[in-house]
């Protein structure tokens, strides 16, 4: 056995034989009930989430949007510029670039910035376009908006 310095005597490693899992070792824990569990859950909620509205601002107004060369826009007849970092969203909430959109006229909700550009635009799906929202920032002083319903309601 070999000594320290100072006459100590220097102990074996003691080896836990007992044990043959190690988790420094194996390092993939393998609980399948959990994880089943979880995707279980997720499969089940897939089609709430489906239905689930998307999230349009009750800041935005409706209007007629056409599009030009970008980022020039026309909104409800109205010569408009996006503004730089514009997002339009698609009738599935996906990213629209605005060139792929030139020569199109579509019923859409949209947001400007302080400058007055067009800066948030959601295109609208069929269902989406026959709800009553406002068309003009008086419209919107003037409706109040159900958010239990997501509409708003003429007075």
């Amino acid at each position: 056995m070999a000594a320290f310095p100072g006459g100590r005597a220097a102990k074996p490693i003691a080896y836990n034989r007992g044990s043959t899992h190690s988790p420094w070792i194996y390092t993939m824990n393998r609980c399948f009930s959990g994880t089943l569990a979880l995707a279980a859950a997720l499969a089940l909620s897939l089609p709430l989430l489906a239905q689930a509205q998307r999230p349009i601002p009750i800041k935005s107004l409706r209007g007629d949007i056409a599009f030009g060369q970008p980022p020039e826009v026309a909104v409800n007849g109205q010569a408009a510029r996006l503004s730089p970092g514009a997002r339009i969203k698609g009738p599935d909430n996906l990213l629209v670039m605005s060139g792929s959109l030139v020569g199109r006229k579509l019923v859409a909700n949209y947001a400007v910035d302080t400058y007055g550009l067009v800066h948030e635009v959601w295109l609208l799906t069929p269902e989406e376009a026959t709800l009553p929202w406002p068309r003009t920032p008086e419209e919107a002083a003037t409706w109040t908006y159900d958010p239990v319903a997501h509409a708003w309601v003429k007075p």
